[in-house]
Order: C-alpha cells, then structure tokens, then sequence
C-alpha cells in the first residue's frame, strides 16, 4: 500500500518533469489549501521555532480572505505557491478555464504583495497530460511530493504512521494549513521535525530543494 503515501514510479516517470523530491537530500515541508485563519498562525510559531523555511500551496481565494496572513507568511521568509484561485479540479475543466484557474492566482500575488509565483500543485493532487502541457506553457514548475500524511483525515496516528514509515532525507512532505487538520497539526509538525532529527535528516531551503 506504499502508493497511498508516496506517488507510484511509472507516474514519476511518465511526469519526470515534475519535482517528486528535494534535488538536496534535505526534507520540504509544504502546506496546502492555505491561508487560514484556523491553522496558519499556528504553523508559522512552530516553523519560526524551529527556523525552518517551508512552501505554502495556497489558494487565491483564500488569500483574498485572509491577506495579512500572506504579509505574515512573505514577512517570516516562506515561499507562496499556486493551488489555483478557487481550489476546482482542474482536470474537470477545459484548457480556458484551467489556464484562468493559474493565472488569476498568479496576478494576484503579483498585484496585491509584488510576488512571483513560480511553483504550483493541483488540487486534490489531480493532474493529467494537459494540465502538464499547461504549466509548461505558462513556465510553471509542478511541485508534488514523495510523503503523504493524511493529515487532513485529523488522526495523529496516522500521521505518526506514515512518519515513521516513509519519512527519507529527501522528502517532500504533504500537510494541510487548514481547519481539517486543526485539532493535531501541532503534534504533527512537532512529531515529524522531532523524528527527522532523529535519524539525523535536515529541513531545507525551499529554493535549494526545487532547483
């Protein structure tokens, strides 16, 4: 069942230009769905403890929403991403449609806060090969991963479980900046940097693990 937290060989291959894993041997946490008033300032007092730098995969709505938590994510040095204005699947729409999805968030980011976007991940982690002609026209980078939590299901075993089972010096780590997860994004944040630590694993710069 290894599939289930980290993305399948033949897919990696089938879509190498895809980042699946840091290029430094060092673990990127990122967080989807984003910003929120539920979760964000929580994360970033762990992150600003632990001075690690992480990925934020937000959602355009979102930050219309909730804009000073943008200034506060931008302020602490973490890098903003694309997951679309309004969180659809993307692979449910026409190529119009998809490409507005990107590019409104994308103007955005740049009209609001003077910030270029450069990474991007689809909702719901879907894609397909138009989505991937997509972004190659628009220059975008599609930043997967290599370690699902599950933290959205809200159950810290579970999350503990795919830790101790998949956590690796490159991986690129899926949590939520959600109200899903609420109740133990702390606990798993802190289980997991505390595990890395234990087996002797680093946290790295988010520009040095997408290179």
């Amino acid at each position: 069942m290894r599939y289930k937290y980290h993305p399948p060989i033949i897919v990696q291959k089938l879509f190498n230009n895809f980042i699946w894993k840091t290029s430094n041997n060092k673990i990127l946490l990122t967080f989807d769905d984003g910003p929120t008033e539920a979760a964000t300032l929580k994360i970033l007092s762990i992150l600003r403890v632990n001075q690690i730098k992480a990925v934020f995969f937000c959602v355009g709505n979102n930050i219309k929403q909730q804009p000073e938590l943008v200034v506060k994510l931008l302020k602490d040095g973490h890098s903003i991403a694309n997951h679309t204005m309004s969180h659809r699947l993307l692979t449910q729409m026409n190529v119009e449609e998809s490409i507005q999805e990107i590019n409104s968030f994308n103007d955005l980011m740049k009209e609001k806060f003077d910030y270029t976007v450069k990474y991007f991940r689809p909702p719901h982690g879907r894609f397909n090969l138009r989505i991937n002609s997509i972004l190659n026209s628009l220059n975008m980078k599609c930043v997967m991963w290599s370690l699902l939590t599950y933290d959205y299901e809200n159950e810290i075993e579970k999350v503990k479980y795919t830790i101790d089972k998949y956590l690796k010096a490159n991986s690129i780590i899926v949590f939520h900046d959600s109200a899903k997860c609420f109740d133990i994004i702390e606990q798993a944040l802190n289980y997991t940097i505390g595990q890395a630590d234990k087996k002797g694993f680093k946290f790295g710069e988010p520009e040095d693990c997408l290179k």
